[in-house]
């Protein structure tokens, strides 16, 4: 006897009242019905695409919504409720985590700096910002995409959680290891281009230090990551707002200390065992197919493994030419002392868009289809609907702009105590670095609120691509603005001290 089903409709797919007998395996199209047995037991790889979500049932449809409840959640208003309060609460402990973490990674860059290796091959202080930035290629991106899967609701049947968490870790470490060779390049390329000079060794070094500091950061915090969106979760705690900031809050410290650590430790026998560094390169570089072939059990990280470079890649080469911007301005003595605030602007710019990003997509798998977006956002792109509305992102964007100034006063006054304690920040150096790291959030939310609507409009998922751009663009905005400062403070004669 068949069972009478309520109708469902799930993104545009229509499963009717009655069964079907059952048969051979049906493909899933938009105007076709099919049974919820034969869904479940038949699925094909090929049919996902980029924006449905990481679990592999096409009962997941993108959008459950209808036009009249999509219309009421547009934006966020109709969302599970969340205050002011409860908002600024979750988001604010991991932010000033993230924010320690990234004082305490200026901190050590300021140390390390004068180590021998960082004097001998200089092009390490352009691979600096693309190694850190790789945290936002590939720990905030599965932040992102697990937070949205959690929020969601697909992330309960425990097979399907671990099948979908293995496949997008073996993916990240293939994507570490590539991205962290691919940035040795680049560093040694713009080092070239600015020198006319470049020995090998130093891009054996650079090749050596950048793929091991990839691959054993990513490994590490990928496993905290999925610990801390599994974890906020039971606790009922919205991974949106914390999973992001968690995921940068000792990345930075614990990405340039590798990375110091094993360029000074290849440095010191560089010359009588060079063949180490290429055994070192040759070891990782053999451990992609094994990531490949785990990364593609899952349909979803199967597509990624296919489409998933071209964001990454393109963040990577705009961290690398931030790193360029840094080089030359440390190599001026007069503003040698900006190293130790360039992690801390470009860390906390990215930490807060991340986490506007990261809503923003989920509120849009949620309730709107790929293609369509809200009412308001398919005209031209107005910077005021970004902070003004009645939605939780308009919300959460103008708590985010609001944790800058405070946010960043903390963290300034931070280096100031650890550095010793006797003097002060000047005024002009406290007004300067504010209203760049002012300037550089404003813009990353206005450019987050475009893309990420854009991303979706055409189809492509916002938690894989928006992030790496946006975090590559604080990198890049931050320490221009930075660089910008300090220029201006050394022009009218201002030591950065009271």
């Amino acid at each position: 006897m068949l069972q009478r089903l309520d109708c469902r409709v799930l993104g545009g797919i229509s499963i009717p009242s009655s069964s079907q007998p059952s048969g051979g395996p049906k493909h899933l199209s938009s105007n076709e019905n099919i049974s919820p047995v034969d869904a479940s037991i038949h699925y094909e790889p090929q049919e996902y695409t980029e924006t449905d979500f990481l679990l592999p049932s096409k009962l997941y449809g993108t959008s459950g919504v209808s036009g009249s409840r999509r219309a009421k959640h547009a934006d966020g208003a109709g969302a599970p409720a969340e205050t002011i309060c409860s908002m600024v609460l979750q988001i604010l402990v991991p932010f000033l985590l993230a924010g320690f973490g990234t004082v305490s990674a200026g901190m050590l860059l300021d140390v390390v700096q004068n180590w021998d290796v960082f004097q001998e091959v200089t092009e390490l202080l352009i691979l600096v910002p693309a190694v850190l930035g790789m945290k936002g290629n590939l720990e905030m991106t599965l932040a992102s995409r697990l937070s949205t899967a959690v929020n969601a609701g697909k992330m309960e049947p425990a097979s399907e959680k671990w099948m979908l968490i293995v496949g997008n870790l073996a993916l990240k470490q293939l994507q570490a290891t590539v991205l962290g060779l691919l940035a040795s390049m680049m560093a040694a390329l713009l080092g070239w281009m600015a020198e006319g000079q470049m020995p090998a060794h130093h891009v054996v070094l650079l090749c050596s230090a950048s793929v091991s500091t990839a691959f054993m950061a990513s490994l590490l915090q990928g496993i905290i990551m999925v610990g801390v969106i599994i974890g906020s979760h039971r606790l009922g705690i919205n991974p949106d707002n914390v999973a992001t900031p968690m995921a940068a809050s000792f990345g930075d410290l614990i990405t340039l200390a590798l990375l110091a650590c094993l360029s000074q430790w290849f440095f010191s026998f560089m010359e009588l065992y060079s063949y180490v560094l290429y055994l070192v390169d040759l070891l990782f570089l053999c451990l992609i197919p094994l990531w490949v072939v785990i990364a593609s059990k899952h349909p979803a990280s199967n597509l990624l493994l296919r489409t998933g470079w071209e964001p990454i890649i393109t963040a990577m080469v705009i961290s690398s030419i931030g790193g360029l911007i840094l080089d030359k301005t440390v190599s001026d003595p007069n503003l040698a002392g900006i190293i130790v605030y360039a992690p801390v602007i470009n860390g906390i710019g990215g930490n807060l868009v991340s986490i506007q990003s990261s809503r923003i997509s989920t509120n849009l798998h949620l309730y709107y289809p790929p293609g369509e977006v809200p009412e308001d956002r398919r005209s031209c792109f107005n910077p005021c609907r970004t902070f003004f509305g009645s939605g939780a992102n308009h919300r959460s964007a103008q708590v985010l702009l609001l944790l800058v100034i405070p946010g960043q006063l903390v963290f300034l006054h931070a280096i100031h105590l650890i550095k010793g304690g006797h003097t002060l920040p000047s005024p002009l150096l406290t007004v300067s670095f504010l209203s760049a790291s002012l300037i550089q959030v404003f813009s990353l939310l206005c450019i987050a609120d475009c893309m990420v609507h854009a991303l979706w409009r055409r189809s492509k998922d916002p938690d894989s691509y928006s992030i790496p751009y946006l975090t590559a663009l604080g990198d890049l905005l931050g320490t221009a603005l930075l660089s910008l400062a300090f220029l201006m403070l050394w022009c009218v004669g201002d030591s950065g001290s009271v």
